[in-house]
């Protein structure tokens, strides 16, 4: 039997590094395009992407620059091109396959939600938000919907904070570590969050089942508050105490280490209705078994 293949696009960053061994462990044949010189397509040669995707049964398409810094006007270009940019250079190669794939999941963010303290935000009944963020979210979610390709099922996945050995969880530990592991900021702003295994499973569950529809949101059903979060990293790594961060000294901190306040201040509460409703179950829904699992995955590659 043919193995089936999927075409991931930004694979080199935490999440698409996951991916790809995940992929190849379940028996897939994994085709990458990006930056790297190691990636079977690079963004500037629309042929390559092409044959890449020809044939292909699944698009996963997680390319963007990180938005940890500093919002000048540099960094904004930077992170509104490597989504909008991107998607588009796919848009162009799927819509010249002969051989379309069936699914195309195109990243999106939770953070296109306003902030919500008051209830959750499904994808039925959320309500967008303001500022750049959502800015460059509804522009990235719009790229795709612009895509003429008939054969292929697109769908937005509004991922809230991913949560594995990388990405968010370093800066989080760093803090814990020194001591400062505290709450950030009122700590009752809510932190919506999925593990990178749950996204991946989602991945593969969406593309499973042709009756789900974009947008998707990609978020465990049990989002904890800031003060929660931090205390739940701290007991993970066996830190006793941390102190609090207020508000004003995290816009002081931020400038230093060259990141945005919107990051922790923000609270995102996403609701993963449509994956509940189509009978998605989450392997890691609570965060304290996540952190647990995080803490103690040394002996996992991926989780080190």
């Amino acid at each position: 039997m043919m193995p089936r293949t999927v075409v991931i696009a930004g694979a080199s960053g935490f999440i698409g590094s996951y991916f790809r061994r995940r992929f190849l462990e379940e028996g897939w044949q994994v085709r990458t395009v990006g930056r790297d010189a190691s990636a079977d397509a690079q963004w500037d040669d629309d042929g390559a992407i092409t044959k890449a995707l020809d044939g292909a049964e699944l698009l996963v398409n997680l390319a963007g620059r990180s938005v940890n810094c500093r919002y000048d006007e540099k960094h904004r270009r930077e992170i509104l091109d490597s989504r909008v940019l991107t998607t588009r250079a796919l848009s162009r190669a799927v819509a010249a396959c002969a051989q379309p794939p069936r699914t195309w999941i195109n990243s999106s963010t939770g953070t296109i939600y306003r902030h919500a303290e008051d209830h959750p935000q499904s994808e039925v009944s959320g309500e967008l938000g303001s500022g750049f963020s959502v800015d460059v979210a509804r522009a990235w979610e719009d790229e795709l919907a612009a895509a003429v390709v008939p054969a292929t099922r697109k769908v937005p996945l509004r991922i809230a904070i991913v949560l594995g050995a990388g990405g968010v969880m370093s800066p989080l530990r760093n803090l814990a570590r020194l001591g400062l592991g505290g709450h950030m900021g009122p700590g009752t702003q809510k932190f919506s969050w999925i593990h990178v295994e749950d996204l991946f499973r989602a991945v593969v569950f969406i593309h499973a089942d042709a009756g789900v529809a974009g947008p998707v949101n990609a978020a465990t059903p049990y989002p904890v508050d800031n003060r929660e979060l931090m205390s739940l990293v701290r007991q993970s790594m066996g830190v006793p105490f941390g102190i609090p961060t207020p508000a004003w000294l995290l816009e002081a901190g931020a400038v230093l280490i060259r990141t945005q306040t919107e990051l922790v201040l923000k609270s995102r509460w996403v609701e993963p209705r449509k994956l509940l409703d189509a009978g998605f179950s989450f392997q890691y829904p609570a965060l304290a078994g996540a952190l647990n699992q995080i803490a103690k995955g040394k002996a996992d590659p991926s989780l080190t």
